[in-house]
């Protein structure tokens, strides 16, 4: 199988090839741990996700690297502002150390409920300074760096190739720089790689500028140390290749880190390094809200709290996201999430036949042979560049030929083998939602039936409510009496 993926540093779709037969190495831009992550932020991560699945289905070693933001993040891309911890320190009346806590379990558990793999490497940034460090010295050795007033920061006209993975304007971006930027700055472009604590203010998260990083180091018998802490793009590069080497198979991230975030990545590895940062550049684009760009004035920013509130599950959620190919923009509503939460119940009811019927001794091969299909066709359809759109097309298709037809004419080993596939590959889980009915209700549908074959028909209205009543609908069709879940809440 050959898998293709839209690359954003050559701008085209490409067949992609790992640099070691059979191993991948993925770096995925995590979340900065301040707030509780909305609905547009959970889409990438569920679009990755199908990213790795799509690896694994091809026969490839994944290891993959996800970083947790815990520090330095700043209000302003342009290294002004606040750090978002220690604003959400300041909200929640915490310190930032707890909110970074608080928020990375709550985004952990986020991703279990969401049925996202877990990469083999979570890493936060307060735990990997000392690399950060080190990939600051680096740089400064190779002349790419300058200290003023409120850091150390990379001097982007040293990178020649600065502009043209994003391709910015950076000739437009200096003569409208807004005279609020740091004056001190060499470039418009250039970006902090550690930030100093500034003078008489105490930071939750500091750490001790080594001198030899300083352009003028603190004398010896000065008790006075710069403390600082690290710049958000120097995280990810300093995590990344510290685990995964100096250059990565794929990169993955949302469409608004290109200019800056992305950009700043590559400057200050592929310097440091001399190598290519990353081979494949996968950027998943905006999820908007209600027509509208997310944002927290507009109420819009809905949590998997909100959604869970209003009774959708997070599965629901998942397969709304599934409805779009990554590199689309898409819309959330409620209307929409409705109909993924009516698809999903209806493939879960499709999911429950595979209680409701038996493999005969004698295999059909036909029937078999289409679902194997089936299953070959969704992997098909993800190796186009992460299609999902057509992978549920595949689903639908698959599944409305079971509406209706004879139990004796489903092919059991066939169906689950395709709802296998579903969930392996796009995380749905309809095998784990779908639990058979218990030995009394079982018997309850069959003495139901018996008491239609007699034409006892109150006696069977009576026991089909009773049936009800234990969550479950009794369904007499064309292709004979068959049971269904009876809410869509799983």
């Amino acid at each position: 199988m050959t898998l293709q993926l839209h690359n954003t540093l050559t701008k085209k779709l490409e067949t992609f090839t790992p640099q070691r037969e059979g191993k991948v190495s993925l770096y995925t831009c995590g979340p900065t741990v301040y707030n509780y992550l909305h609905v547009g932020n959970w889409a990438a991560y569920i679009y990755w996700d199908i990213l790795v699945r799509t690896l694994l289905a091809n026969g490839y070693d994944v290891e993959r690297v996800m970083n947790i933001t815990d520090v330095g993040h700043l209000t302003s891309d342009a290294d002004d502002g606040e750090d978002k911890l220690e604003k959400g320190a300041r909200r929640e009346g915490k310190t930032a150390w707890q909110v970074a806590e608080m928020y990375s379990e709550d985004f952990l558990a986020g991703m279990e409920k969401l049925g996202l793999l877990l990469p083999e490497h979570i890493t936060r940034a307060t735990e990997f300074i000392p690399q950060q460090l080190e990939l600051v010295r680096i740089l400064k050795e190779k002349g790419v760096t300058y200290q003023i007033n409120d850091g150390i920061y990379f001097d982007t006209s040293k990178f020649p190739s600065y502009a043209d993975f994003a391709g910015l304007d950076l000739a437009a971006q200096k003569a409208g720089a807004r005279v609020e930027f740091n004056t001190d700055k060499r470039n418009p472009s250039d970006f902090a790689l550690w930030k100093f604590t500034p003078a008489n203010e105490k930071r939750d998260m500091e750490w001790e500028t080594p001198d030899d990083l300083l352009e003028l180091p603190q004398p010896d018998d000065s008790d006075e140390k710069i403390m600082g802490f690290p710049g958000w793009h120097l995280e990810c590069s300093a995590m990344s290749m510290s685990i995964l080497g100096p250059t990565l198979d794929i990169h993955t991230g949302g469409i608004d880190h290109i200019p800056v975030h992305h950009t700043n990545e590559i400057a200050q590895s592929e310097s440091a390094s001399g190598q290519q940062f990353s081979r494949y550049w996968l950027h998943n684009n905006h999820l908007k809200s209600d027509g509208t760009k997310i944002s927290k004035s507009l109420g819009n920013g809905y949590t998997l709290q909100d959604l869970a509130e209003r009774d959708y599950s997070p599965l629901d959620y998942r397969l709304f996201v599934l409805q779009s190919q990554y590199s689309s923009e898409s819309n959330f509503t409620f209307d929409n999430l409705s109909a993924a939460k009516n698809r999903r119940y209806h493939w879960r009811n499709i999911a429950a036949l595979r209680h409701q019927t038996h493999d005969t001794l004698t295999d059909d091969s036909d029937k078999a042979i289409t679902l194997l299909a089936t299953s070959q066709a969704i992997v098909e359809a993800l190796n186009n560049n992460l299609n999902t759109p057509e992978a549920l097309r595949i689903v639908d298709q698959a599944f409305s030929k079971f509406d209706g037809k004879s139990l004796g004419d489903i092919h059991q080993h066939g169906l689950v083998r395709v709802l296998e596939t579903i969930d392996e590959i796009l995380g749905l889980q309809l095998i784990g939602t779908t639990p058979d009915i218990d030995d009394e209700t079982k018997q309850l549908i069959i003495k139901r039936q018996r008491a239609r074959d007699d034409k006892k028909w109150k006696e069977s209205d009576q026991i089909r409510d009773q049936i009800a009543a234990m969550g479950i609908v009794v369904k007499d069709t064309n292709g004979g009496t068959i049971w269904e879940y009876a809410d869509d809440a799983a």
